[in-house]
């Protein structure tokens, strides 16, 4: 008896797959949260010599990653290559290349082993990160995702149940961190570049702007780089420690004031971090100081789980399989797939 012939409960054992990006991943969960196993393999240093993420490149390593990645996933879980019962792929959004490699992974085993296959959105996955570690949590909860592609505010009200409050409106916060520290000489992935720069400098040197700031839930921050460009080359004898630090705080100010106001606004009970940028230093603190002074729950995930991992598809791919059965195996790869919208 297949899960789709049955209810979808706390022992169905998911095996998920990340390849939306330049991450290989692989994981095993019984039920929503309880991890099993979870296998990420790095592709950063394949990318770092380009300065950013290279398309052909995240696919070819994809290919060679893929297998091994999984048969770790697996070994790691105590689980049988058939000892699964549903297996969940990340379809969109990402590079399409990349996301063809893990659907048609996934399809292969679902057929082969006669079990049910979930695509997972890749944004929605995020969303679960951080009830993997905390799944006992009071909704409604904001969420507020960044990483290198999307930065976006939504409201959820339970699994499947989300409201878009805003997104970026140009660069996404990961993208601008990477482009100047790309630009300040500090090297790549620019997130933890520019976080690692910042504890040694000053966030209050240069006082760059907070765009829209008091307009809505939607972000732009591609003048923000381009006003760091502008200072530095102005002054170029400014310390790039002083820039990072500005910079980063002008970010996080922007990110920490419109995720307050939204939790104020539809009277959340907790405040979740999600995506890459989650696992900045100076983003989890203020977020933290802003859910003890307006008494919310502070919901940060695990930096292993900020970055793209399997773990959240799989807890996604649970939740999918528990609301809306299977997906059909002719599921396609969209690379501009958007975060469904209850609104």
């Amino acid at each position: 008896m297949t899960v789709a012939e049955r209810d979808v409960n706390d022992d169905t054992i998911i095996l998920g797959i990340e390849t939306s990006c330049d991450e290989t991943a692989a994981a095993v969960l019984r039920g929503p949260t309880s991890v099993l196993s979870s296998v990420v393999s790095s592709q950063v240093d394949l990318h770092a010599r380009f300065g950013g993420v290279v398309p052909e490149v995240a696919s070819r390593a994809h290919v060679e990653l893929l297998t091994p990645v999984i048969a770790e996933s697996l070994v790691e879980a105590g689980v049988d290559r058939g000892g699964f019962d549903a297996v969940a792929a990340t379809y969109g959004p990402g590079l399409v290349g990349s996301l063809l490699i893990g659907l048609s992974a996934a399809k292969a085993l679902a057929l082969v082993h006669g079990v049910a296959f979930v695509g997972v959105n890749h944004l929605e996955a995020h969303l679960y990160a951080a009830l993997i570690e905390e799944p006992e949590v009071e909704m409604p909860v904001v969420v507020l995702l960044v990483s290198g592609g999307h930065t976006l505010l939504a409201l959820m009200n339970g699994p499947g149940d989300y409201r878009l409050l805003g997104s970026t409106l140009d660069d996404a916060a990961g993208e601008a961190f990477d482009k100047v520290a790309r630009f300040l000489g500090l090297g790549y992935p620019g997130g933890p570049a520019i976080d690692h720069a910042a504890m040694q400098g000053d966030p209050e040197a240069i006082p760059f702007p907070r765009a829209m700031a008091d307009e809505g839930y939607d972000f732009s921050f591609s003048g923000l780089k381009t006003a760091v460009v502008n200072h530095v080359r102005k002054h170029p004898e400014v310390d790039t420690r002083d820039v990072a630090a500005s910079f980063q705080q002008a970010v996080v100010d922007v990110l920490v004031l419109k995720a307050r106001r939204a939790a104020q606004a539809y009277h959340a009970r907790g405040l979740c971090l999600a995506g890459g940028v989650a696992a900045n230093s100076q983003l989890r603190e203020a977020t933290l100081d802003v859910c003890v002074g307006e008494g919310l729950r502070a919901l940060l995930p695990g930096r292993s789980y900020c970055t793209d991992n399997a773990a959240m598809v799989a807890s996604a791919g649970w939740h999918r399989l528990r609301s809306d059965g299977p997906s059909p195996l002719s599921l396609a790869a969209e690379p501009g797939l958007s975060l469904p919208d209850g609104t």
